[in-house]
């Protein structure tokens, strides 16, 4: 082994991370407060709870869903909701007789605005590649079990298009102010995996 891949292979991903940061700022290739910048964007910004802000206004105002269809990207901006990987939202409604589901299966791609980062079983090749062809065993695993004569319907997401799940109205919430409705809605019911929660 030659000492380059030996001092690769010991150090850690963070002193690896911290080495490559001091090369590019050694070069100026990074502007001040970039890293600072991207670290708040992705841990305070992009939030689930974005997404269900997005679905609570959809259940609750017949307009809105309807541009949410039609123009998921401009439905989203209205709430701020912009990007990257935000640029080309469609939202898949689910019905009583369909169940969308989102995968990259190239990768680990979402709509890192209104979904957040993925979660680690998302980026996983085994969800990855099973999930198209196995579409039902892979969400009961996941705890969704659906009757046979749902549709599961998987959607593939790519650099020209980025999904989120616009899930049916759970039955018995027609009392609940739109606040109270975004609880009902987390990460995985917004990538189709999973059902809004019960009231």
């Amino acid at each position: 082994m030659n000492t380059f891949a030996s001092k690769l292979s010991s150090s850690t991903p963070g002193e690896r991370a911290r080495a490559l940061f001091k090369v590019l700022s050694d070069k100026n290739l990074i502007p001040e407060g970039f890293i600072e910048g991207i670290t708040d964007l992705m841990e305070n910004k992009w939030d689930p709870a974005n997404g269900a802000r997005v679905v609570a206004k959809a259940w609750t105002d017949p307009e809105y869903r309807a541009l949410l269809l039609r123009d998921g990207t401009a439905a989203c901006e209205q709430f701020g909701y912009t990007g990257p990987q935000g640029e080309y939202i469609v939202a898949l409604e689910d019905t009583p007789t369909v169940k969308n589901v989102i995968v990259c299966s190239l990768c680990s791609c979402t709509n890192w605005p209104v979904l957040g980062l993925p979660p680690e079983w998302y980026k996983s090749f085994e969800y990855r590649a099973r999930l198209v062809r196995e579409g039902r065993t892979v969400l009961k695993e996941l705890g969704t079990d659906l009757p046979d004569d749902i549709t599961i319907k998987v959607w593939d997401t790519s650099a020209e298009t980025r999904y989120l799940v616009l899930p049916m109205r759970p039955a018995g919430t027609e009392h609940l102010t739109e606040e109270e409705l975004q609880k009902l809605i987390t990460k995985d019911v917004l990538i189709g995996v999973s059902l809004p929660l019960a009231v």
